[in-house]
């Protein structure tokens, strides 16, 4: 344990905590007497129990308005992450449907182009040898 000085309201006070947190301390200590500082020169010196006793309600006015943006924010990414996955399911069942749509046409092109060659095949062997006897077959020994 560390011991630190600290002054609130012009008064010195020594603090036990936990090694290395000594800094941390200190700047508590000075935020908590900035608010003292405030408060004494808007009211007076009405005694450091009454000022700590405001300051610390100041505070914790700060603290409580401070958790609930983070609450707010918190719900917000919530939110916001909930609405991301009802996108991207959208977006993943959309590429699915046009994955399948494209493998459909794909299917049909090529059953089409098996047609079309089908249909090629037989007027393709008659210009090959242009409806005559092919020249090997016509002749005789």
């Amino acid at each position: 344990m560390a011991d630190v000085e600290i002054t609130i309201n012009g008064r010195g006070y020594t603090v036990s905590c936990d090694d290395g947190q000594e800094g941390r301390l200190k700047h508590l200590a000075q935020y908590l007497d900035t608010q003292v500082s405030r408060l004494a020169s808007q009211m007076g010196q009405v005694g450091d129990s009454r000022l700590l006793l405001l300051a610390g309600l100041m505070i914790a006015d700060e603290l409580t308005d401070t958790l609930e943006r983070l609450k707010t924010a918190e719900d917000t990414v919530q939110n916001l992450r909930a609405e991301r996955d009802a996108v991207t399911s959208r977006l993943q069942a959309s590429e699915s449907r046009a994955a399948n749509a494209l493998d459909g046409a794909a299917h049909r092109i090529e059953t089409i182009v098996r047609r079309i060659d089908a249909a090629q095949a037989p007027s393709a062997a008659k210009s090959d040898t242009g409806g005559a006897p092919n020249a090997d077959s016509s002749t005789t020994p």
